[in-house]
């Protein structure tokens, strides 16, 4: 594909799918939780069949049915966000998130498993090498306290939902993190300095940066097309 002189980075939550570094949320669909009470229907029913007859092998397979339709949903909708996502960017942030760690909180276990961070990431790599963009997975720490702005740290507790700095910085809380992941993996990849991140992005903009990255990928989709094919 053709650069389109967007770069995005992307914030996953449980109240929002995820909020991009553009103030964009998308709604968190919860197709685990929709279905729990049919699923619990089903588990009833199950459970008062007789074990071994024919009526609790038909309600097993439906509670089974009713599991893999939710499967589906879930993945239908990680295919389709990471497809839309990496189509209308160049470069895509996300947070190298470890979902096996956090799923250990008895609290949030159900709510982290049914969003599916894992899956929706593995997707984003997998369209991104397809369609020749750049994926980055930068370090998750300090994205939500430190200011998108300055760069200054700004604690805050999980329920305050603002980011405000003593710059002047005001904005939601997701959307300061998302900047920060943008930065982080621009500082990855090279295109920023290590010191300057933030200052550099707000001062000159991204212009440079998209005439760059424009062609390497152009360059790079060249030789791609030149290279010999090898049996």
């Amino acid at each position: 594909l053709e650069p389109t002189g967007r770069n995005i980075g992307l914030d996953v939550g449980l109240n929002h799918f995820y909020t991009d570094s553009e103030g964009n949320k998308v709604d968190n669909p919860r197709y685990l939780r929709k279905a729990q009470k049919r699923l619990k229907r089903l588990q009833r029913r199950v459970s008062k069949k007789v074990k071994g007859s024919k009526n609790r092998r038909r309600a097993i397979n439906r509670l089974g049915r009713q599991h893999l339709k939710v499967s589906r949903q879930r993945k239908d909708f990680a295919v389709k966000a990471a497809r839309c996502v990496v189509m209308s960017s160049d470069i895509v942030a996300f947070e190298d998130l470890k979902v096996r760690n956090m799923v250990k909180n008895r609290h949030l276990a159900k709510s982290i498993s049914d969003v599916a961070w894992s899956q929706f990431r593995e997707w984003i790599q997998y369209f991104a090498l397809k369609f020749g963009k750049v994926a980055v997975a930068v370090p998750p720490h300090y994205t939500s306290v430190n200011c998108s702005k300055c760069g200054a740290t700004v604690k805050k507790s999980l329920s305050v939902r603002t980011h405000a700095c003593k710059c002047g910085a005001v904005l939601d809380r997701d959307e300061n993190a998302a900047i920060n992941i943008l930065i982080k993996a621009l500082q990855i990849l090279g295109y920023v300095s290590n010191t300057l991140g933030h200052s550099e992005i707000n001062a000159c903009g991204e212009t440079t940066l998209y005439l760059n990255l424009a062609t390497t990928l152009k360059q790079g989709h060249s030789l791609k097309q030149e290279s010999p094919v090898t049996a």
